[in-house]
């Protein structure tokens, strides 16, 4: 049993991408999907879809090929959340990468968060 489910998914695509695979399955949850949605939007992975095997819903990604050196690196944690206001979100590497948050209005990246004018809890980094 894990604690923190996308830390979990986190490393799971980043130990796929060293594996060079190119897919993997991962235990569904909203949150999950959410952040799988901003990934795809901003052309990290390839695709995801919802599967159901045996009860248990699933979450197949799809992971781009060119993709291999993505840094996946969760902030915020169940034992210790971080949350910030609009004024204090950042670019990460100039504009490069991306920090998902999750708002009041759903999770979106740290610049959609800064135009709507909206904080949150940081949830990870990627770049």
């Amino acid at each position: 049993m894990y604690t923190d489910p996308i830390a979990d998914m986190l490393t799971r695509i980043r130990n796929a991408l060293r594996a060079r695979k190119t897919e993997l399955t991962v235990p569904h949850s909203k949150i999950k999907e959410n952040i799988l949605e901003v990934m795809k939007k901003r052309e990290f992975i390839q695709d995801f879809n919802t599967v159901t095997e045996n009860n248990h819903k699933a979450i197949e990604i799809e992971l781009k090929e060119d993709k291999k050196d993505l840094t996946l690196r969760r902030v915020s944690s169940p034992g210790q959340r971080i949350y910030v206001k609009n004024t204090e979100l950042k670019m990460i590497k100039s504009g490069l990468g991306i920090t998902i948050v999750s708002t009041p209005k759903g999770v979106m990246t740290n610049s959609e968060a800064k135009r709507a004018n909206l904080g949150g809890e940081l949830l990870c980094e990627i770049y």
